[in-house]
């Protein structure tokens, strides 16, 4: 497998309510982000366009979909999914039904299938809620065992669970991890937040980041710096 460089390791999250706000901040990025995330909100208005014009400009393409349905519907938007050119898509990891559907899906094609074990908004009150009695800690492991299973390519997790569940899934499968800030940085809405420090070293692959490029005054210096922080975890690490 070659070696990803920490720019490529930097996954920069298009939270932008359309496409002409999204390719304004693109411009903006530049040189600065190769990797892209293109979420639901986006989608819903030109998003899938979007991500057919990054993916041929040869950026790489994140479809955050998080599909859950049936079988076959998951299975044939996953194979249109793919015709986007899009690197990885999001499947809710709920059950082997759904994920094996996805797994079928993506057959062929280079699209790869990240299974989201919890959200990173989510914790245990939440969790009890719908009825789960399980901590986040132990859903995650058990949706990423179930995710390896399946056939998938790799998961979506938060950082405070990251080393678990490379030590559960081994060192083939992709991590990638949301909720990233910098020391000091204000969580937000996320209730399970790691620096790029701590998420590297626990085992994650890509890193995913929003408002702290995206909303900075000066979002290249933001992403060269998340960059930056990457690319020392990641000398760490070796």
């Amino acid at each position: 497998m070659p070696a990803i460089s920490p720019r490529d390791r930097l996954i920069v999250a298009l939270d932008c309510p359309t496409a002409p706000a999204a390719r304004e901040l693109i411009e903006r990025l530049g040189g600065a982000v190769n990797f892209y995330k293109v979420g639901l909100e986006l989608v819903m208005n030109g998003g899938l366009d979007l991500a057919r014009e990054l993916a041929r400009s040869g950026k790489q393409v994140f479809l955050d979909m998080k599909l859950l349905d049936i079988g076959n519907t998951v299975e044939r938007a996953t194979r249109s999914a793919a015709e986007t050119g899009a690197m990885f898509l999001t499947v809710h990891g709920h059950d082997l039904k759904t994920l094996r559907a996805a797994a079928a899906g993506k057959a062929g094609t280079g699209l790869k299938i990240l299974a989201v074990t919890v959200l990173t908004n989510l914790d245990a009150g939440d969790l009890a809620e719908q009825g789960i009695a399980a901590t986040p800690e132990d859903l995650v492991l058990r949706r990423a065992r179930l995710a390896r299973e399946a056939g998938c390519d790799g998961v979506v997790t938060s950082g405070q669970e990251a080393q678990r569940v490379r030590a559960a899934v081994g060192p083939a499968m992709t991590i990638v991890t949301p909720g990233i800030r910098l020391p000091g940085s204000a969580a937000g809405d996320q209730a399970r937040v790691a620096t790029p420090d701590s998420a590297i070293a626990a085992g994650a692959d890509y890193l995913v980041v929003g408002r702290p490029i995206t909303g900075a005054n000066d979002p290249v210096l933001a992403a060269e710096t998340f960059v930056q922080s990457i690319a020392t975890a990641m000398t760490r690490r070796t």
